[in-house]
């Protein structure tokens, strides 16, 4: 174990100069390097300014005593691990009490004692030598697990997209649908007060909800006319073959977890008559409401092979009021009424992000 070996500091706190020529003395020639301080109040000044290694402080002083002092020191963020040593000719009890309450590490009777002053130095500055190695080692450590998360996110991430490609490869039509689907679940995960931790999941586990369309024969996902009522029913199962793709309940990642919950419940409806399970209202998994309303704006917006692409007014007059193939209570009640304040934001998202399909 290495520890750093540098030249300490000692700050010096009395308001007799004699005291502090003395200290000072006596420190210079063990080695150390000294600081002095004629109050209490210049004392705080240079201590978060210095950041001396320890501080030999005088109990009685004006403007701020050694009491007041230390309680100061010991409660600021900055200055709480430097070690103090109180300086007193007080050797009631009482004050020792208050001493050891205000966070003082050791103390020094007056007149000091040269070779009792070392021993209480040497050792409180060995100790926060030692405190010091461990917070830079624990701060190596934070640095370091940060920086192998970043390495894991980002390849996973990498994984994602890479999946993410392979889909829209099979389904050329969605272009940049993935993208906008992103950010219209993140905005309207915004809109309902969820927390920073589910809005980035979700911004990053939206986009796989159509991945199960990589299992679609070609001739069922790229037929360019309606599906018949066999064909369909193999449509819907890219659904089931999502949630299986992204591991069904066995992955750790939260951002496949909730990517297979999506796949799996992205068209399911409040009023129950989605598929593949018919669930209703808050059966359905949040993400996939929220995800299910990003969709159908999309797709509403989109060129698909049985529907041109509408306009942000056409959609929205289709989402509030329905036309018989997409209705109002399909929806969340909260989130279509979150969508309701964002329209105008999913037409942002939509023009800036546009592959040429409206």
């Amino acid at each position: 174990m290495d520890m750093k070996v540098t030249r300490k500091t000692i700050l010096i706190v009395d308001d007799e100069e004699n005291n502090r020529a003395f200290l000072e003395a006596l420190l210079t020639a063990e080695g150390y390097a000294t600081l002095q301080a004629h109050d209490g109040k210049m004392a705080l000044e240079m201590t978060l300014s210095h950041q001396p290694d320890l501080i030999l402080l005088d109990a009685m002083m004006p403007v701020l005593n050694g009491f007041e002092l230390a309680e100061q020191l010991k409660n600021n963020e900055a200055t709480k691990i430097i070690p103090i040593i109180m300086l007193t000719a007080l050797i009631d009890r009482t004050s020792k009490m208050r001493a050891l309450q205000c966070g003082v590490e050791e103390f020094v009777t007056k007149p000091i004692d040269r070779a009792e002053l070392w021993i209480r130095v040497r050792n409180l500055l060995r100790l926060k030598e030692y405190n010091d190695f461990l917070t830079d080692y624990s701060h190596t450590l934070e640095i370091q697990v940060e920086e192998r998360t970043a390495q894991l996110l980002t390849s996973y991430f990498d994984s994602m997209f890479s999946i993410m490609r392979a889909a829209e490869f099979r389904d050329k039509e969605t272009g940049e649908h993935i993208h906008r689907i992103a950010f219209y679940c993140k905005e309207l995960a915004t809109d309902l007060g969820m927390d920073s931790n589910f809005i980035d999941t979700i911004y990053h586990a939206s986009p796989l909800h159509d991945v199960g369309k990589i299992g679609i024969p070609d001739h069922i996902l790229l037929k360019p006319g309606p599906h018949t009522d066999e064909e369909w029913e193999v449509m819907k199962t890219h659904t089931v073959l999502g949630n299986s793709i992204l591991g069904h309940g066995k992955s750790t990642s939260p951002f496949t977890i909730m990517g297979a919950e999506i796949a799996l419940n992205h068209h399911e409806r409040w009023d129950g008559t989605g598929y593949p399970n018919g669930l209703q209202q808050e059966q359905i998994p949040l993400s996939a409401r929220i995800m299910m309303m990003s969709d159908v704006y999309d797709a509403l917006r989109s060129k698909r092979p049985y529907k041109p692409a509408y306009s942000h007014e056409h959609t929205l007059q289709i989402i509030m009021q329905g036309d018989g193939r997409t209705q109002p209570e399909h929806f969340d009640p909260c989130i279509l009424n979150a969508f309701k304040k964002l329209a105008n934001r999913f037409r942002e998202i939509f023009d800036e992000h546009s592959d040429g399909a409206d």
